[in-house]
C-alpha cells in the first residue's frame, strides 16, 4: 500500500513538472510574440512618420519655390529649406528630425555620359576634383566605362567586363547610369580609402542636372576650371555670402581670365534629398528620399532609400561662410 502511494506521489510531480515546463514555454512564447508585435508596431510607427517628415519637407520646398520666381528659382544655403528643422517630438519619448540637402551642390558622377556619348568637359572637371583630393587612380577613365552601352575601355586605364569578369567574385560593368553614390565601390581597384574621401563632394543624378553655384563647396568649384586655385574658390563662397548669386553670369563675373564654361550651371535647384531620421520606442529609422521639384510647383519623390545611417557630416569647405 505504502508502495503504491509512493509511486502515485512520483506520478503526480512528474506531472506537476511536466505541467510546470510547458507553462514555462506558454508564457517565454507569448511575451515573444508580445515583444515582436512590439517591435512590428514601432518599424510601422517609424515609417509612417518618415514619410510625415519627407512630406514636411515637400511642403517647405514648395513654400520656397512660391516666394521667388518659379521660372527661374535662386536657391542659397541661406534660405529656410537649408536650415535643419526643430526636431519633433513623438509618443514614447520619439524625435523626428528632417533636413534638407541640395545634392546639385556637389559633381554629378553620372554627368560623364551625356546622351549616350562621353562629356569631355564633365571627365576633365572630374579629374580635377581627384586630383584636389589628392587621389592618384584613374577612376574617371573606369567610371565612364562604367556608365556608357560600349565595351571598349577608355584609354589604357579604362575597364569594362574583361576585367571585372577577372575579379573574386567575378561580375560585370553596369553600362548603365548610377542609381547610388555607393555604386562607386564597385569601381576597378577602388579602395575605401578613397570612397570616403571622394562621397562628401558627388551625387548621382540625371545626367542634365545642372551644379547650382550657390549651394557647391569650394572644392567643387575649384574643379570647374585648370588653374582654379581652391583658395579663389573659397572666395566665391565667402562673396555669395547669405543670398546666393541672382545669376550664372554674376558667378562667371568673379572669374575672369578663366575659362569657365555656362552650360551645366545654375543658381537654383531642380533636386532635393530629404532625411527623415525617426526614433520610436527602442526602434530607429532612416528614410533618405531624392525629390524633384518641377516648375510648377509640384514635387516629385524619385526614389527612397532604408539603407542610410542619417545626416552625413558637412565637409568643412562646405559650410556657409
Amino acid at each position: 500500500m505504502k508502495a503504491q502511494r509512493g509511486v502515485a506521489l512520483i506520478t503526480v510531480m512528474l506531472v506537476v513538472a511536466v505541467a510546470t515546463v510547458v507553462c514555462a514555454g506558454i508564457i517565454a512564447r507569448q511575451q515573444l510574440s508580445i515583444r515582436s508585435s512590439a517591435n512590428q508596431l514601432h518599424v510601422r510607427q517609424a515609417w509612417h512618420y518618415a514619410l510625415g517628415g519627407e512630406t514636411l519637407a515637400k511642403a517647405v520646398l514648395r513654400r520656397d519655390l512660391q516666394q521667388g520666381d518659379p521660372r527661374a528659382p535662386v536657391d542659397h544655403l541661406g534660405e529656410p529649406w537649408a536650415q535643419p528643422l526643430a526636431p519633433f517630438a513623438l509618443d514614447e519619448g520619439g524625435e523626428l528630425r528632417v533636413r534638407i540637402i541640395d545634392p546639385t551642390g556637389r559633381f554629378n558622377l553620372n554627368s560623364l555620359v551625356r546622351e549616350g556619348a562621353p562629356n569631355d568637359a564633365a571627365v576633365a572637371q572630374f579629374r580635377r576634383l581627384l586630383a584636389g583630393l589628392q587621389i592618384d587612380a584613374p577612376y574617371a577613365e573606369r567610371l565612364l566605362d562604367w556608365l556608357d552601352a560600349d565595351q571598349e575601355p577608355s584609354g589604357s586605364y579604362g575597364a569594362e567586363d574583361g576585367q571585372y569578369l577577372l575579379a573574386q567574385p567575378a561580375y560585370r560593368a553596369a553600362n548603365r547610369v548610377l542609381a547610388d553614390v555607393s555604386e562607386l565601390r564597385l569601381l576597378l581597384e577602388m579602395n575605401e580609402a578613397d570612397y570616403q574621401r571622394l562621397m562628401p563632394w558627388v551625387a548621382a543624378l540625371p545626367a542634365d542636372a545642372s551644379l547650382n553655384v550657390n549651394t557647391a563647396s569650394a572644392r567643387v568649384l575649384a574643379s570647374l576650371a585648370e588653374g582654379l586655385p581652391l583658395s579663389t574658390a573659397e572666395g566665391l563662397v565667402a562673396r555669395r555670402a547669405g543670398q546666393g548669386y541672382a545669376d550664372v553670369s554674376s558667378f562667371l563675373a568673379q572669374l575672369p581670365g578663366l575659362s569657365v564654361q555656362s552650360q551645366g550651371l545654375a543658381v537654383g535647384s531642380q533636386y532635393f534629398q530629404v532625411i527623415s531620421e525617426v526614433s520610436v520606442g527602442d526602434r530607429r529609422q532612416v528614410l533618405r528620399s531624392t525629390v524633384q521639384r518641377a516648375s510648377d510647383g509640384r514635387l516629385y519623390v524619385l526614389s527612397r532609400d532604408l539603407g542610410q545611417q542619417g545626416v552625413p557630416p558637412v565637409p568643412v569647405e562646405e559650410v556657409e561662410r
